[in-house]
């Protein structure tokens, strides 16, 4: 819908006209002799001179348009679009997720072909960053080191960019810092509203780096009032031929379930076991059923300003009139 937000700016076009009007000369009568030679002249001059007065017209028009379309212009003229509805008050959620040498294990399924850890949690996590419109994310990246790879955001598509992005090895190969890793998490979170903190951390293995003990970060979550909900990612169950033949191992010896489920457990969240991408996808819907989406929202309606179009149509108009004079005063002829 176009609207004007200064419309008593259109006020004021008839003031030129006004102006013309009050400043026009006073009619005189003077006497005058008469020579017959200079009248014809004057008689020739005014015949060929009604081509002057056409383009005189004219430049009084453009001249006309030139004003109305400033004050358009001043007017402020904007475009206001449809209601959309925006979330009040989304949740504030950190995606925790393990980059380190074990991720890199072929253990996972996805649409029919072999992928490591990494790969499939890339293609579930990228969905469900996707679909939780309306919260702030952010991505933490987890290996040897930690480190915050994408601050609390809106711009859901970025963060899934990133996401996709991220390589094994890019926080160091040999150790996961789950401790660290929390850490990070609450030092994000604790200047953000209450009640909407949440951490969901994903690794496959056990802590064995970094400054930080996993149950001592938990702690300082439950003081911060911060929700982390742990999955363990990895099969429990792997054949492999070797040279006295199939063998099978498990995968996941390495994850410490206890503590993950400790962490949960001490700062009100959960722990789930992801075994494949289902089981991980199945996961995420829980995790959207458990931390609901804010369903109360207010509309806005976005605004377009319009201004710089008549003020251009205004310019334009004084360029051509400019030109005009120019060229008429070039053809020697009329005074414009």
């Amino acid at each position: 819908m176009l609207n004007l937000l200064w419309p008593w700016a259109m006020a004021l076009a008839p003031l030129p006209f006004i102006y013309r009007w009050w400043r026009s000369p006073a009619k005189t009568h003077v006497r005058a002799l008469r020579a017959p030679i200079l009248a014809n002249a004057a008689d020739g001059a005014a015949a060929s001179g009604s081509g002057g007065q056409w383009l005189q017209q004219l430049l009084l028009l453009m001249l006309s348009l030139c004003w109305l379309t400033s004050l358009l212009a001043l007017a402020r003229p904007v475009w206001i679009g449809e209601p959309v509805a925006l979330p009040t008050n989304g949740r504030d959620i950190l995606l925790a997720v393990d980059i380190s040498g074990s991720m890199e294990r072929d253990d996972m399924e996805l649409r029919g072909r072999q992928v490591n850890r990494l790969v499939a949690v890339k293609s579930v996590v990228g969905d469900f960053v996707v679909e939780r419109e309306g919260d702030r994310l952010g991505l933490i990246l987890f290996g040897e080191k930690a480190y915050l790879q994408t601050p609390l955001t809106f711009d859901r598509l970025t963060m899934q960019t990133l996401l996709n992005e991220a390589q094994i090895g890019f926080a160091g190969n040999n150790g996961t810092a789950i401790g660290d890793a929390i850490g990070l998490a609450v030092k994000r979170l604790q200047a953000r509203p209450e009640n909407h903190r949440v951490v969901i951390l994903l690794t496959d293995g056990a802590n064995n780096a970094g400054e930080l003990e996993p149950l001592k970060a938990a702690y300082l979550a439950r003081r911060a009032k911060v929700k982390i909900y742990t999955i363990g990612i990895g099969a429990e169950v792997q054949e492999t031929w070797g040279l006295f033949g199939k063998r099978v191992t498990n995968p996941s010896a390495d994850l410490d379930e206890a503590s993950l489920a400790r962490i949960a457990e001490e700062t009100g969240g959960q722990f789930f076991r992801a075994r494949d991408p289902q089981e991980l996808k199945s996961i995420y819907a829980e995790l959207n059923r458990l931390e609901p989406i804010e369903q109360d929202a207010e509309t806005i309606r976005p605004v377009a300003t319009l201004f710089h179009w008549p003020l251009a149509a205004a310019f334009i108009l004084s360029l051509l009139m400019a030109f005009i004079r120019l060229a008429a005063a070039k053809g020697g002829g009329d005074n414009v």
